[in-house]
């Protein structure tokens, strides 16, 4: 499934959207939109989209037969390569249409997995998407061992290697048992690294989104971490977390994470549940929504629905409306502003509203300070560098032997120094 070289000309796609029961007109075109834009991601050149109203999928060729060898007669006029399904097709339709239609038939979790191959960095992000290839490989053995012949490389045969579609499913079981393994390690890792950052007092906000929100941005913009920004789905994948001081010495973790997705397959959310612990183990969700984006209320919904699966729905969030310098007026910015009480409005690009984000962030974070007074002993220096360390110092005078302190500091820190509190 890995490619060996570099493609010579892009794979010729064709869309296929199903008008389902309960689905309007016009969010299957929003659908058929954004598996367009996976599809070019992926390095498709997108030929023709074809849609049928059907009350629910037919259990073989999830289309109806007639449109099904429709569709054999466009690929055949069109010079189409691959035939692109908008939902995720059953072992059986999969294999039915590929003998229809005698071309590479994917669907859009195999699409998405594809892109996550071509965007996994770390081995970590690595390790996590052949995971969720070979969980969505292996009830489809059968197919891939019959059409292994006409397999030429190309969207949607990367990842675990061809080798793995040779092997029989005991072996791909095995493998996935690894990699399980292997991840499980990666997960009491990134815990302990958790509990290091617990132990400095210092709260952590997990940057939340739809893909192509502009998260990466923004963390480059409040920390000058140097992120992958590009105008493309999946760009970052692999989690990058950056310290950042707010006005009042209040120290910030931020962790940037992958972009959320409508449709986002369960088996990519499991496979990457080490890296997406960080927004449930998060204190703070920094949900970047795209203001610019005409089905911005839909993709806050993705987003909730997948912090929902993840455990982390209800968390503190502060929702950051980025893109307001693609918008033609600032109607719209104060609309949602309106609606989301507290949010902020920014871009991320020109830095435009980031200093009301950066009060934003101030207010929200404010109940990890208290505002205490403290008299300890000159000699005790290191209780008192603490303080300055993770605290705020509001004031500081000497009484005799004694510092007295006024400050900001984390509850876990104030517990510490109950016995030195004074009033």
């Amino acid at each position: 499934m890995i490619e060996t070289g570099p493609r010579k000309t892009k794979e010729r796609a064709l869309l296929i959207g199903l008008e389902k029961q309960g689905v309007s007109k016009w969010d299957l075109r929003d659908s058929l939109d954004e598996l367009r834009e996976l599809a070019n991601s992926a390095g498709a050149e997108v030929v023709d989209t074809v849609t049928q109203k059907l009350q629910k999928p037919t259990a073989p060729y999830y289309i109806g037969r007639g449109k099904a060898e429709s569709i054999k007669d466009s690929c055949r006029d069109q010079q189409v390569t691959s035939v692109i399904f908008d939902d995720e097709l059953s072992p059986a339709q999969g294999r039915n249409l590929e003998n229809l239609f005698a071309r590479k038939v994917l669907d859009r979790t195999q699409l998405i997995l594809d892109i996550f191959a071509q965007r996994a960095r770390s081995r970590e992000g690595r390790l996590q998407i052949e995971l969720a290839q070979l969980q969505y490989l292996l009830p489809r053995l059968t197919r891939m061992w019959h059409h292994l012949s006409r397999q030429t490389g190309g969207i949607g045969t990367r990842g675990p290697g061809e080798t793995q579609l040779e092997v029989d499913r005991r072996r791909v079981q095995e493998r996935i048992a690894r990699l399980e393994r292997e991840l499980e390690a990666v997960r009491k890792t990134r815990a302990i690294q958790r509990e290091g950052r617990k132990r400095r007092q210092w709260p952590v906000a997990a940057v939340v989104g739809y893909t192509n929100a502009g998260k990466s941005t923004l963390l480059n913009l409040l920390t000058g971490a140097d992120v992958v920004t590009e105008d493309k789905l999946f760009a970052t994948l692999d989690p990058t977390t950056r310290s950042f001081v707010l006005p009042n010495k209040q120290r910030v973790l931020l962790t940037d994470t992958v972009g959320f997705l409508r449709k986002l397959p369960h088996t990519l959310i499991e496979s990457f549940k080490a890296t997406l612990e960080e927004v449930r183990e998060a204190d703070l969700l920094l949900h970047v929504a795209d203001l610019s984006h005409p089905r911005l209320d839909e993709q806050m919904a993705a987003v909730d629905a997948v912090t929902k699966e993840l455990d982390a729905y209800g968390k503190q969030t502060l929702i950051v409306f980025n893109k307001i310098d693609n918008l033609p007026n600032r109607e719209l910015a104060e609309s949602y502003l309106k609606r989301f009480s507290g949010s902020v409005a920014i871009s991320a690009r020109t830095g435009e509203g980031v200093n009301d984000l950066v009060q934003a962030l101030e207010h929200t974070l404010s109940s990890w300070r208290l505002r205490s007074r403290f008299r300890i002993s000159a000699t005790e220096s290191a209780l008192i560098a603490e303080i300055h360390r993770v605290g705020h110092v509001l004031e500081l005078r000497y009484d005799d032997n004694d510092a007295v302190i006024l400050a900001h500091v984390p509850p876990d820190l104030a517990q510490k120094l109950e016995r030195y509190a004074e009033g």
